[in-house]
């Protein structure tokens, strides 16, 4: 793994950590979850001989202070943190953009608020359960992880926003089977850190964000909806196919789970440099 460029920018209410490698077009990356810029170690390197591959920590996250450590968080905001990245490292040409999990979140409202800047948005797994026919019981699941962090703590919280997730039937995704690259053990301990923020700010927010599923359909030629060919019946899956469905687009199906970035790198990557163009593949895999 090849050592990045650093960088810091501040913007309203924050300073963002960010990593740049490679050289062509820009490609941004924005993770999901609570493991920050570094949920690409395993395909950063491979994409940056293609892209210049922008990765960063989101505010709150790791190595990208609030000014208010209170501060609520809203999925506009952090989408204008990935468009002021966007305006510093690709200032003449549209970029392409990544975005796992509630990083997803944060990608399709950059693509609606600023078409003009995005060129293509692959959106892998974004829990919006708004767009669901079962919206009331999923605020619901929102509303007992808030109540469960508030009186019990961090992980009864975790364990029921995870059971969650599986609550359609299908079946979790099999993690302990797996051995994870180097780089993803070595991340825990960050990650773990940010979990109280991830639960307590990020998830009630991102997960009850309501799309502009008008503006995206106008947009929908440059997005493609993903989620993991192993995340059947998971909510994280059955959001992405149902914002499909609604926009009339097809979904693509990527290597592993929801988080198919850290346990299937090399497969994840290979499919994901396929689709970044605009003549890429989108149609449903088996």
């Amino acid at each position: 793994m090849t050592d990045p460029a650093t960088g810091s920018l501040r913007v309203p209410g924050a300073t963002l950590r960010y990593e740049v490698r490679g050289r062509g077009p820009l490609l941004l990356l924005i993770p999901g979850g609570a493991g920050g810029a570094a949920s690409f170690d395993g395909v950063a390197d491979d994409l940056a001989a293609e892209y210049t591959v922008a990765t960063y920590d989101p505010r709150g996250m790791s190595r990208s202070p609030l000014d208010d450590p209170e501060a609520e968080q809203h999925v506009a905001e952090h989408a204008d943190d990935a468009y002021r990245l966007l305006e510093l490292l690709s200032p003449d040409e549209p970029a392409r953009v990544f975005g796992a999990s509630s990083g997803a979140v944060t990608a399709l409202h950059l693509l609606t608020a600023r078409p003009h800047r995005v060129a293509r948005v692959v959106a892998h797994e974004p829990p919006i359960v708004e767009v669901l026919p079962d919206a009331a019981a999923q605020r619901a699941l929102l509303a007992r992880v808030r109540e469960t962090l508030r009186t019990e703590g961090l992980m009864p919280a975790m364990a029921v926003l995870a059971a969650g997730l599986r609550e359609d039937g299908g079946p979790a995704e099999q993690k302990a089977e797996l051995e994870l690259p180097p780089q993803a053990a070595a991340r825990a301990e960050r990650t773990m850190a940010d979990l109280p923020y991830f639960v307590g700010r990020i998830v009630p927010r991102f997960m009850a964000h309501v799309p502009d599923l008008d503006r995206l359909r106008t947009l929908s030629d440059r997005l493609v909806l993903a989620c993991g060919h192993d995340s059947r019946g998971e909510l994280p899956h059955r959001t992405a196919a149902r914002l499909a469905e609604r926009l009339g687009t097809d979904l693509l199906h990527f290597p592993g789970g929801h988080t198919g970035l850290t346990t299937h790198p090399a497969e994840f990557g290979a499919l994901l440099r396929r689709v970044l163009e605009p003549s890429g593949p989108s149609a449903q895999l088996p």
